[in-house]
């Protein structure tokens, strides 16, 4: 069993044995709450200050910190981190972005990070297999809702949880979750910002969980 937890806008941290927490913001900087965790690895998708000022109050002293594509095995825990771009002009607006998929048991979870564009076919094949995708969907400095349905339709992810999007407090200049919702059937709202992930009673078909913020 695994632990999902968002801790506002690109952070998560994803638990079993270890702690894991991916794009770690700081929260003053963001007007949100700072993230807290005690973290074994933490994974940075690119090195802007909504994603990577906050490692500082989510790491362990001897905490593994990851921020570049390759194929790792950091205490126990296989990661794979996909290049990619932050933009739709590879990286000429906003720079380079990793992608990364974490493995537990079979259960296979990709973080997106602050993907800028739709996926080639060879970053499909690349990520492979997905069980639960973690994607930004509020635009602007992302992909918006529309690229979002796309990437999702080229993943066919079970799961996929929405991110990086306008939320109370909130001072970027994002849109909100709703966009990316809006004509799909397969949404599951959750009274909280937690959720546990068994591969075994992942649902059959595509579904959206949206995560308390």
């Amino acid at each position: 069993m695994v632990k999902l937890r968002w801790l506002g806008h690109a952070c998560f941290e994803v638990k079993d044995s270890l702690s894991i927490v991916i794009d770690p913001h700081d929260g003053a900087s963001l007007g949100l709450p700072p993230p807290k965790a005690q973290a074994d690895i933490v994974l940075v998708s690119h090195g802007h200050f909504d994603h990577a000022d906050g490692r500082r109050l989510v790491a362990k002293p001897d905490a593994a910190v990851v921020e570049k594509p390759g194929e790792y095995v950091v205490k126990g825990v296989k990661i794979k981190g996909v290049p990619t771009y932050h933009d739709e002009v590879k990286g000429a607006k906003r720079g380079p972005n990793t992608v990364y998929v974490l493995e537990f048991e079979g259960l296979r979870i990709c973080h997106l990070g602050d993907l800028g564009h739709v996926l080639t076919e060879d970053q499909v094949k690349e990520i492979g297999e997905v069980d639960v995708l973690i994607i930004p969907v509020g635009g602007t400095f992302t992909i918006d809702a529309s690229a979002a349905t796309k990437v999702v339709e080229q993943l066919k992810p079970k799961v996929v949880i929405p991110m990086h999007y306008k939320v109370p407090g909130l001072n970027l200049p994002i849109a909100g979750v709703e966009g990316f919702l809006k004509g799909k059937e397969n949404v599951k709202r959750f009274d909280s910002n937690e959720v546990e992930l068994d591969r075994s009673k992942l649902p059959a078909t595509t579904e959206i969980w949206v995560l308390r913020p």
